[in-house]
């Protein structure tokens, strides 16, 4: 009995097509059939691990929009101002010291960049502002606090903190914001539970007659950020 005819076999690497199911060989660099990996098989690309500078970056322009509701903080003086009160608002400066409760200045280059935006932000939109100030400290991956702020002669303290704190509850889910202590330097101040790209934050909030601000400690509770806020607050707050 004369045996079936087969056909032929295409080799590999003739111009044959691939057979139905045929994979690209990335350790050779060439698909099963000769084609090329760049010729339509282009290698898959490793995930990307997303850093904690990236997640923090994301919040950044958020906390900018927050210190300025409204279209920019409304900083002037009224007949019905004290004028003790006046004088020592317009002595206020907000800085950022080289360390923050034992944490250093953070030297991500993206959390550097970061904190030059959000100075130059608020005070494009607060032009009347006689500083600010925006910095992170710490380490991205597990201990990080950021700070913003901004000094000038404040109308009401008070109605720009509950304004911050409103905002905040729609921002970062901070709906238990709670009054603490001011401390020494006066004025208004809230701290609370947040949220911040499904990391827990602390927030605390401030607004006093010459300056407001905020105080952001990442992976802590709004307890932790309370118990460290007075020694954050006078660090960044100076008075001549």
């Amino acid at each position: 009995m004369s045996q079936p005819h087969h056909p032929p076999q295409p080799e590999y690497g003739s111009a044959h097509p691939q057979s139905p199911g045929a994979q690209p060989d990335y350790s050779t660099g060439q698909s099963y059939g000769g084609a090329p990996v760049g010729a339509g098989f282009p290698p898959p690309e490793a995930p990307k691990k997303k850093s904690g500078a990236g997640k923090v970056l994301l919040i950044v322009l958020a906390v900018v929009l927050v210190l300025c509701v409204g279209g920019g903080i409304a900083i002037w003086a009224t007949v019905k101002d004290d004028v003790g009160d006046v004088v020592e608002a317009t002595k206020t400066r907000v800085v950022a010291p080289e360390t923050l409760n034992g944490r250093p200045k953070a030297t991500d280059p993206g959390l550097v960049t970061a904190s030059e935006t959000m100075a130059a932000e608020v005070k494009k939109d607060v032009p009347e502002a006689t500083s600010t100030v925006g910095a992170f400290y710490g380490d991205p991956a597990k201990d990080l606090a950021m700070i913003v702020g901004v000094s000038g002669l404040i109308a009401d303290p008070k109605q720009e903190l509950d304004d911050m704190v409103s905002t905040f509850a729609t921002e970062f889910g901070a709906t238990t914001m709670t009054a603490v202590d001011s401390g020494a330097l006066g004025g208004e101040a809230k701290c609370g539970d947040g949220n911040a790209e499904g990391e827990k934050v602390g927030i605390c909030l401030w607004a006093d007659r010459g300056s407001l601000g905020v105080v952001i400690l990442y992976f802590k509770s709004g307890k932790e950020a309370e118990a460290e806020f007075a020694s954050i607050r006078s660090a960044i707050v100076q008075r001549d």
